[in-house]
């Protein structure tokens, strides 16, 4: 065992070996985790971050010994159920990570452990999680006319979600998206024909993929995007089909599933990065799963890699565009007081803080910048048997907010922002939520 007590080295990855039998084989992911739970019960970096930390010091903590051994190993599945993914242990706090040779990967640990369970059908809730996961199938099928209203309706009302709690085990309290009568990518406009003007840092011309989020539950942040790209003049296209980007069946462990996704839109997205677009993607997590999880689970197949490098996040994209000197920078409108959270899923990108930087360029705005974990966390925060807990880690976030009393408050995750909307209650006062790209287009003066 060695000596070292932490790494200076920057993270690095190993692929995701999912296609390896010994990869399900429950005594090596319990033999795994052994290993893994006592190197981080000798070092609690990352109790603060989300729920699975704590639940194992507990479970530690509250044994006979005081030590890992002290505790049954069925209770580990608690730590499993607790993680969503969201890998700011790995990419911030953890000192353990590789080239460190202790190989610390505590995130991917629990999705190897998430696959087993989903594979051998031990999921409590299998019903609940297949549904809460399947977001593009819900999209279409809940956008029907007509439909619609009824599925809107059923999720105000106070009877029906009770039930949905009791038969679901979707809290009644959660808040959960509205579906919008006309999808996003039916009534994206075309764009004009402006030239394309690449730059040294981003290509002139862009693909939008535009999420489940975005098509079926707020197209306005697709609309608002275009906006902004038209004022700029940067011609974009449509994907031409797309199917969900595979996140949400990853958080279940449903990596089949995953691979399907993939087959469906990586050679139509592959075909523009050829083409020599920016394919720019307006919800964190989605451009994650193109930029991280995928190349993961399909080191060696080029297309992925190709559709990796053209993935943008949209203010990635256009502070490089800024840099590049192609980006318009004068905002007739001052923001005011904006209180900016930045999505766990944004910050494991590794691009640096493109959001705030774009905010901070609005004259009359000031941005207080909140790097703590909202606790929505894709579907945990809807769950009901961690709706509180999702609550609960997002206090220091709802507390800020609330004392920063700013005229809007604003997250690249739209989820995460109803959340934070959720937690702060009476407590935001005259604060709106506005997604950041909103805002931006407010501040050029575009209309709504």
């Amino acid at each position: 065992m060695t000596t070292r007590e932490g790494s200076l080295e920057a993270p690095t990855r190993h692929p995701i070996d999912w296609k390896n039998p010994e990869y399900y084989d429950e005594g090596k992911i319990q033999a795994e985790m052994e290993r893994i739970f006592d190197i981080c019960h000798g070092c609690r970096r990352c109790v603060s971050l989300c729920n699975a930390f704590p639940t194992l010091f507990d479970l530690i903590d509250e044994g006979p010994t005081g030590e890992l051994d002290g505790v049954p190993r069925e209770k580990f599945q608690g730590v499993v159920d607790n993680c969503y993914l969201c890998d700011m242990c790995y990419m911030v706090k953890c000192p353990y990570v590789p080239p460190h040779p202790w190989n610390v990967d505590f995130p991917h640990l629990m999705l190897r452990a998430k696959a087993n369970e989903f594979r051998t059908g031990k999921l409590r809730h299998p019903v609940r999680d297949r549904f809460l996961s399947s977001t593009d199938r819900n999209g279409k099928l809940a956008t029907i006319p007509i439909v619609v209203h009824a599925v809107n309706a059923s999720a105000r009302s106070r009877p029906l979600r009770a039930l949905g709690e009791k038969v679901m085990a979707i809290d009644k309290d959660a808040w959960l998206p509205a579906y919008s009568p006309r999808p996003f990518r039916s009534h994206a406009p075309e764009s004009k024909p402006y030239p394309v003007k690449d730059g040294e840092r981003a290509p002139g011309k862009v693909a939008i993929y535009a999420t489940c989020y975005v098509n079926y539950n707020e197209p306005g942040i697709g609309h608002d995007l275009l906006k902004i790209l038209d004022h700029n003049e940067v011609p974009y296209v449509m994907v031409p089909k797309e199917s969900c980007c595979g996140m949400p069946k990853l958080e279940q462990g449903d990596l089949e599933s995953v691979a399907a996704l993939k087959e469906k839109n990586i050679p139509v997205l592959a075909k523009l990065a050829w083409e020599g677009y920016a394919i720019v993607t307006p919800v964190p997590s989605c451009t994650l799963m193109y930029k991280q999880e995928l190349p993961l689970m399909f080191p060696e197949d080029e297309d992925v890699r190709l559709v990796r490098d053209a993935m943008f996040d949209p203010f990635e994209y256009l502070m490089a565009r800024k840099r590049d000197g192609f980006l318009r920078t004068e905002f007739p409108r001052p923001l005011g007081k904006v209180a900016y959270h930045i999505p766990c899923h944004t910050r494991v990108q590794k691009m640096g803080p493109r959001t705030r930087e774009a905010l901070e360029s609005v004259p009359g705005t000031e941005v207080l910048v909140i790097e703590r974990c909202s606790g929505h966390a894709g579907t945990y925060g809807v769950k009901a048997e961690f709706h509180e807990t999702a609550l609960k880690i997002g206090r220091p976030v709802f507390r800020q907010i609330a004392e920063f009393a700013p005229d809007y408050f604003a997250s690249d995750c739209e989820l995460a922002g109803h959340h934070i909307a959720d937690g702060l209650g009476e407590g935001k006062g005259k604060a709106q939520l506005k997604h950041p790209l909103t805002l931006l287009r407010m501040a050029y003066g575009l209309p709504d």
